[in-house]
């Protein structure tokens, strides 16, 4: 550990905490596979209870899209046993003509046209016609001509890996991303015993969601969905943002994780690679301190990763900003500042 590094972000998270940006947090931040300071606040499942640690696990929401089915993809491309080119009607021939010939690639750079996100589970449907109701709804924008963030798109893309390799997607991402890089406490619909950080409040039992995912679709496909539902604690998230700050570490080819940060659409509000998010538009999660070939993602709930690839420089922050309510918004403008302030310190001192 780094002593300057290690006061700095244990003193952020403090600051945190007493500001309102959530009750509890774990944080991290590394170089490559260096880990130069950990830090712990508040207590899980909720206030008054156990203090987080290391093994606190955090509803990751949409970081899930990354540590999952982004993986699973970026893996199978690797090992040609999936192609980018490969289109939604490979997968499913039904599909309306408007979205059969959108493909993998579009899917993974959110440029599939469809809409960010609707409420499956209040559309009168069972979970096994997910698809077919994804697929029915019209489209935003025509595919490939517009970078728009979506759940729905991702939904869909981890319906085709289960369909291309016949598992359903927790167990693919075990045997295929957790397994392998040693994340063993990484799961969806964690085991009752597991100490998990509360997320919102549900206003119809007034108690708190532990243990349940926090996002409506994934919980109404029984906790397993590309959008949603890992849940990770610190540990695991360190292997994991290491991994990715060693460019692969031969979990992946170097050449792979290049070619899935790379921003496939310039010029427009939302910079998107192979599943990442991508640095240097304006109101970017990263914060305008850091370089733009920063890459990483976010989940609602208060999770994000943050990876510069030149120098392996890389920051990892779980939290429930949605405790008791997803209301507050303090979360967003504290996390530039935290990353402004880590990179600020990593480039004077390496």
């Amino acid at each position: 550990m780094h002593a300057e590094f290690q006061q700095y972000l244990t003193t952020m998270l403090e600051e945190g905490r007493a500001g309102g940006c959530f009750p509890c947090a774990a944080g991290a931040v590394g170089v490559k596979g260096e880990v130069l300071a950990r830090a712990f606040v508040g207590e899980a499942p909720v206030p008054g209870q156990q203090p987080v640690n290391e093994h606190t696990r955090f509803d990751m929401a949409s970081l899930s899209k990354v540590i999952g089915p982004t993986m699973i993809g970026l893996q199978a491309i690797e090992n040609g046993e999936l192609s980018l080119s490969e289109r939604v009607g490979d997968f499913f021939p039904d599909a309306p003509e408007d979205k059969r010939d959108i493909t993998v690639f579009m899917l993974m750079t959110h440029t599939g046209g469809f809409h960010p996100s609707f409420r499956l589970d209040k559309m009168g449907i069972s979970p096994d016609e997910a698809v077919n109701a994804i697929l029915g709804e019209p489209l935003m924008e025509a595919p490939g001509k517009k970078a728009i963030y979506s759940c729905m798109g991702y939904i869909l893309f981890a319906k085709m890996l289960e369909k291309r390799f016949g598992r359903p997607l927790n167990e693919l991402a075990r045997e295929r991303v957790f397994a392998p890089l040693g994340m063993n406490e990484t799961g969806y619909c964690p085991p009752s015993d597991a100490v998990c950080a509360a997320t919102e409040v549900d206003g119809e039992t007034g108690k708190p969601w532990i243990g349940v995912v926090h996002d409506e679709n994934a919980r109404f496909l029984g906790g397993v969905s590309g959008n949603a539902g890992v849940f990770m604690p610190l540990c695991d998230g360190v292997r994991f943002a290491s991994m990715l700050g060693k460019m692969g570490d031969g979990f992946l080819k170097r050449e792979t994780l290049e070619a899935a940060i790379r921003n496939y659409t310039p010029g427009q509000e939302n910079h998107r690679g192979l599943g990442f998010q991508i640095a240097g538009t304006p109101d970017c999660f990263f914060s305008a301190a850091v370089p733009d070939a920063c890459f990483g993602h976010t989940g609602f709930t208060g999770t994000s990763l943050l990876v510069e690839p030149e120098s392996g420089f890389w920051v990892l922050l779980l939290a429930n900003r949605v405790y008791p309510t997803r209301n507050s918004t303090a979360l967003f403008p504290f996390r530039r500042r935290l990353h402004a302030g880590l990179w600020e310190k990593f480039i004077k001192i390496y």
